[in-house]
């Protein structure tokens, strides 16, 4: 409640809304405090829960029932819960202190506090809740808060675009995820998790009414489709890029902490589902394996800052994603929490650089920034290490696990996933060196491209002064984020994946899939691990794209062009992000604008409205005008009809016995 609690009074006392009675001062100090509340709170929860055992899973008050059905406010709080709050309220904590150095000459200040303060206790609410109502509570909370951080500058056009596009992409994959909930409520009576968790075996036995797909395989797909459109797998991966538009700060906090770590976490608490459908998980991991894949390639052409980092995002989700069909759950989220710390690390990081280059976010301007900002240099070194899997780096255990993990699955779509976490790995170390050497090494660029790509809030950038490292309230964050990025891998890989601390909300079939259990016979601790590591695989294949980068960017930098000249369809093919915003734009866009219009002009305007609407009062006045001409009023009128009508009657009463029997002849009766 903290985080809402400074949310609340900085949207409302530190705006224009309330008046403007705190200051920016008193602004960022309640919702830090906010904020640093929830991060001891979660420390000692996570202590508790890790040490002495403790389990919290209980409803605080029932909000409504519908017929059978209990709609309940309840929390439940065990390891992956645990560790949830602490990865999100210190990141979150990091991104508030940071933000007071980023954002200190915006003049929406006050209002950008509000929202991350907002946006943390969203995501708090979505992991401590116990039952599928308030678990959808927080998913669209987090959705609805990330479009207006996104579209946090609403002046500019690229923003309000951008955030719309966010909101949009993501009402679709909603959309599979309430079909999901809706049918487990349907078939199973219930929204809290233990009570659904425990119809799972009878869901299994079922089949989706009206044809011969299992149930549960409908359900998993459902709630999996929510996933690709909050954790940005493919094909509902185009908004992420785009959200690098809003500040930097929420780039970090989105892509680190909260949002797309949403879907990851719920699929891991949707295990006991899961693992009953060998279908939903060879869906999870071939969709996984095409993100991780797909969107690392498109980090090697990008020329900006941020969108190198957010590609990458894009590529770590698909690993995680990978890991959750390989049914090890654990380690899906064990990477979720090194990585973390150091996205969050390089998000911070690039912001720090583009601070310090007065605003250039264009990484072929800049070079040789290592001496004039040392500790922004070697933060970034190591989530970058961290990032590419190096031996004893938290990254290095996480992503080695996932690789192994994939091994060692039987599912159908394995083989193309071993084969897609492996070149990952050759991309990954390839685009973020890359990166890495083009900012800080070679030589100086930054004074040389005046008309650079730079955030709007902060005007033209200055050309004729040298980069300069960043004030302490961004540096802290940063050296407090690498020492996570380095060694929380080490300390933590034992209990998540091969102790107990996943014992009660993470659930495998170890029959059936035996990945963690290969895994935990060959673990012999973290050293022998990064020393057997060496000599792996992954290993070469993170050495060589880092060399190839260095070759290639600071050896022979003509030899990219000479490269793109020679691929050049390849490289149109990567700029425009394999054409899935021109086929969303073109081809599903206009064609649901087009059967809309088609609906509203045939079916609502000339069937309902002209057919139906317009067409029974006409038909009523037509006889009305026929029934009129009849009822004139006048006597001698109707004299006549009933001389006529008598005239008729006679007519057929007499001729008709004469005609009769040529009648029946002519008719063959």
């Amino acid at each position: 409640m903290a985080p809402l609690v400074g949310a609340v009074l900085a949207g409302v006392l530190g705006t224009k809304f309330g008046g403007n009675v705190i200051g920016r001062r008193m602004t960022h100090s309640l919702t830090i405090l906010g904020v640093l509340l929830s991060f001891v709170l979660s420390v000692m929860t996570l202590k508790s829960v890790a040490l002495d055992g403790a389990r919290f899973n209980e409803t605080l008050y029932t909000w409504m029932v519908v017929g059978g059905l209990k709609m309940e406010i309840g929390f439940l709080v065990d390891g992956l819960t645990a560790m949830m709050m602490c990865v999100v309220t210190f990141v979150s904590l990091m991104v508030h202190l940071y933000t007071i150095g980023y954002m200190e000459e915006d003049d929406g200040y006050n209002r950008f506090f509000s929202y991350i303060s907002l946006f943390t206790f969203s995501m708090l609410m979505l992991v401590m809740s116990n039952n599928m109502l308030q678990l959808f509570f927080g998913w669209e909370a987090v959705g609805l808060v990330s479009y207006l951080l996104i579209g946090f500058w609403f002046n500019k056009p690229t923003a309000i675009f951008a955030n719309m596009k966010a909101f949009l992409v993501n009402r679709v994959g909603d959309f599979g995820f309430i079909l999901g909930i809706g049918l487990i409520v349907a078939f199973s009576g219930t929204l809290n998790y233990t009570e659904a968790f425990a119809h799972a075996e009878d869901l299994a036995k079922l089949s989706f009414p009206g044809t011969d797909w299992m149930l549960i395989t409908v359900i998993c797909i459902c709630l999996f489709i929510g996933a690709m459109g909050k954790s940005a797998q493919f094909p509902l991966h185009v908004w992420l890029p785009d959200s690098m538009e809003g500040p930097t700060p929420i780039s970090a906090l989105i892509h680190a902490a909260t949002m797309v770590t949403a879907g990851i976490f719920m699929v891991a608490r949707m295990s006991p589902l899961f693992e009953l459908s060998e279908t939903a998980l060879n869906f999870v991991l071939v969709i996984g394996a095409i993100t991780a894949l797909f969107m690392g390639f498109l980090g090697i052409i990008q020329n900006d800052i941020k969108r190198v980092v957010a590609y990458s995002t894009l590529s770590q989700l698909g690993y995680m994603t990978v890991a959750l069909g390989a049914s090890a759950y654990s380690v899906a989220v064990f990477h979720l929490m090194t990585h973390a710390f150091f996205k969050a690390l390089l998000f911070l990081a690039a912001g720090s650089v583009i601070m310090g280059v007065h605003h250039n976010q264009d990484i072929r301007w800049m070079g040789g920034l290592r001496k004039y900002m040392p500790i922004t240099w070697i933060t970034s070194l190591l989530g970058s290490l961290a990032l590419i899997g190096t031996p004893l780096f938290a990254g290095f255990y996480s992503k080695d696990s996932i690789i192994e993990a994939v091994h060692e699955s039987h599912l159908p779509g394995a083989q193309f996933a071993l084969f897609a976490v492996l070149a990952g790995v050759f991309v990954t170390a390839f685009y973020s060196f890359r990166m890495y050497f083009l900012v800080f090494h070679g030589k100086e660029r930054f004074d040389q491209n005046p008309d650079a790509h730079h955030d709007d809030h902060h005007g033209h950038h200055d050309t004729h002064h040298k980069p300069h490292e960043s004030p302490w309230v961004v540096t802290v964050p940063l050296i407090l984020l690498a020492i996570p990025s380095v060694v929380i891998g080490f300390f933590t890989i034992q209990p998540m994946l091969f102790g107990e601390f996943f014992k009660d909300s993470i659930f495998v079939n170890a029959e059936k899939h035996v990945a963690m259990t290969v895994l935990a016979s060959a673990f012999h601790g973290p050293v022998q691990m990064a020393l057997h590591a060496l000599t792996t695989l992954p290993f070469a294949l993170a050495l060589a794209g880092v060399l190839t980068s260095y070759y290639m960017y600071m050896v022979n930098p003509a030899l990219p062009a000479a490269i793109k000249a020679r691929v050049q369809p390849i490289y149109t093919l990567l700029e425009n992000k394999y054409f899935m915003d021109w086929i969303n734009e073109n081809i599903l866009a206009r064609g649901a604008r087009a059967l809309g219009t088609g609906l509203w002009k045939v079916g609502d305007e000339k069937i309902i409205d002209g057919g139906v609407v317009n067409g029974s009062w006409k038909l009523v006045a037509l006889v009305s005008g026929v029934v009129r001409r009849v009822q004139s009023g006048f006597l001698y009128h109707y004299a006549l009809a009933m001389i006529m009508g008598v005239l008729v009657l006679m007519t057929y009463w007499v001729t008709w016995p004469m005609v009769e029997p040529w009648v029946s002849r002519l008719l063959g009766r």
